[in-house]
């Protein structure tokens, strides 16, 4: 399945670089298109909140999102990871994972399992 992603600091490019992934989708602007099935990557901003151009991307690709990984920093508490609630709700799709940042090399092994 495709992976389309955002991330700002790094740490979602990170987590898509160890995975492995053959020819991920980098959110840039939001404009980006894609046309078939994919699981979304991201980060959250501020407290607890979408990324504008994942939103922005989202508003024109929505249908073929089947789940969302997210990234996110415990220190923020209930908002830890709170884009990935936000387009789950959204969307009706399922939050695939929450990882700490860039994640640990157990984080990546468990997101692979859930991607596959």
């Amino acid at each position: 399945m495709k992976v389309v992603y955002a991330s700002r600091t790094g740490n979602v490019e990170s987590i898509v670089n160890r995975l492995g992934v053959a020819d991920p989708i980098q959110i840039e602007t939001g404009g980006e298109e894609v046309s078939e099935d994919y699981i979304l990557f991201t980060y959250t901003d501020g407290y607890g909140d979408v990324p504008v151009e994942v939103d922005d991307f989202l508003s024109a690709n929505a249908k073929n999102l089947k789940g969302v990984v997210v990234s996110g920093d415990t220190s923020y508490g209930e908002a830890f990871c709170g884009a990935g609630s936000v387009i789950a709700e959204q969307y009706g799709v399922p939050v695939l994972y929450k990882v700490e940042n860039e994640g640990s090399d157990d984080d990546i092994a468990q997101i692979k399992k859930v991607i596959a």
